[in-house]
């Protein structure tokens, strides 16, 4: 027997179907609510909301659980990499033997941009953000390969293998370019011989007479920062490209949106604020044990960032596997950085003190991959762009599960109108 839920509304009683997800969790499906009564629910930044039924990644906030299609991020995070994980993400299965190659095929064959773009590059003025360069040039896409963006879902999906692999690739492309051309540097080109992580930091770092190498212990860590933040769920920037996707945009107008709400201080931003805080504590001469008390007061407007999550109310399991990689890297790097050491310091105030840890004012993800970026040698007017480069194969696998929906509607949320009644023009108004 179907489960209901009643809900009693002035006089009437009415029900309405219970929806289970695989992991058990309950939605009550009230999609006739309005047809029915004439009412509407209103869940203000849709926290209690349901918008999608999805088969990509699972979240558990209580109990600290991230799952990429049923795998735990912390087998995923140790056996896996980022380009393996996206093909997952994407597909729904860890690559065979074959399939890891014919992607990686794909990957090289559209990392290289139209050598049109690289002009349009130069039209940014210096002071230009990158993100500000990565929405345009991301935009962009669809006017150089109208072929893989034709806005016609039959013939999207057709070519979609082509325009995922393109998003993955391009991006890193463009991003670096990005970072070179800002910057008055010469661009590089990708190299086929290259792991996805050698190459973007070949094409950020490397000059005309000095060729970058990544050492392994940089290549692994960027490699891991990039699988951690490769999806998660119905985010702002997710649920963005997931909201254009379903008016029938193509892929690369999709995910270009997905920028967009990406570069929102409260979502994208958090690991700039880590870096920026650092700084902060290391000018006014402290070591964070100063902070740390006047942040705990509450009288101070100090926060802490990179501490605590929206989502998971307990520890985020991302952090656990970033913070070993963060002191890993550190060590091989043999990194004297001030900054750093102020970290540590908040790290530990943070993981021992008692009102940290009845406040689960955990370090999170974002605390340590800035670090991690600062310590590559990432600017930071880039950590954003990374963050996007990360979350793509999301964006993508989030597009095609719209995209592949064949009675899917177009997304238009309801609205409680709190403005004034109708009313008519003053009688001696008239600019005609």
């Amino acid at each position: 027997m179907s489960k209901e839920a009643l809900l009693k509304l002035e006089d009437k009683e009415l029900s309405f179907p219970i929806i289970e997800g695989t992991e058990n969790e309950k939605a009550i499906d009230l999609r006739t609510l309005r047809a029915q009564t004439g009412y509407i629910t209103f869940d203000e930044g849709f926290g209690n909301t349901g918008s999608c039924q999805s088969e990509i990644t699972f979240i558990n906030g209580e109990k600290g659980i991230l799952r990429y299609r049923g795998y735990p991020i912390e087998q995923i995070a140790e056996k896996s990499t980022f380009i393996d994980s996206a093909h997952l993400i994407i597909y729904g299965e860890l690559p065979t033997e074959e399939q890891r190659t014919r992607f990686l095929v794909d990957l090289i064959k559209t990392c290289n941009i139209d050598t049109r773009m690289v002009r349009q590059f130069e039209a940014f003025p210096p002071s230009a953000h990158p993100m500000s360069i990565l929405t345009s040039m991301m935009g962009s896409l669809s006017s150089y390969y109208p072929e893989l963006s034709t806005n016609d879902r039959v013939l999207d999906l057709e070519n979609f293998d082509r325009s995922a692999a393109s998003a993955i690739s391009k991006v890193m492309t463009v991003a670096a370019m990005s970072h070179r051309i800002a910057n008055g540097l010469p661009i590089n080109y990708p190299k086929k011989d290259l792991t996805y992580a050698e190459n973007f930091l070949h094409l950020m770092f490397s000059s005309p007479n000095d060729e970058y190498v990544a050492p392994k212990e940089v290549s692994e860590a960027l490699d891991l920062i990039l699988l951690l933040h490769a999806d998660h769920e119905q985010n702002c920037s997710t649920s963005t490209v997931r909201m254009v996707g379903s008016s029938g945009a193509n892929l690369f107008a999709s995910i270009t949106a997905g920028v967009c709400a990406l570069w929102g201080p409260l979502h994208g931003g958090a690991n700039m604020g880590v870096i920026k805080m650092l700084e902060a504590i290391h000018a006014e001469g402290d070591d964070g044990s100063r902070f740390i008390e006047e942040a705990k007061s509450g009288n101070s407007g100090k926060r802490l960032m990179g501490f605590g999550h929206r989502v998971y109310k307990n520890f985020d399991p991302r952090a656990k596997i970033i913070g070993q990689a963060c002191e890993r890297l550190l060590d091989a790097l043999g990194t004297k950085d001030p900054c750093l050491d102020i970290a540590r310091n908040l790290e530990q105030a943070a993981l021992n003190d008692e009102y940290f840890i009845k406040r689960n004012l955990y370090p999170n993800v974002d605390f340590y991959s800035g670090i991690m970026m600062r310590a590559i040698g990432i600017p930071l007017d880039m950590f954003t762009v990374m963050f996007a480069i990360g979350r793509m194969p999301g964006w993508v696998a989030n597009w095609h599960e719209v995209a592949s929906q064949p009675k899917g509607k177009i997304n238009r949320p309801r609205q409680v109108f709190q403005g004034p009644n109708e009313r008519d023009l003053p009688a001696d108004y008239n600019q005609r």
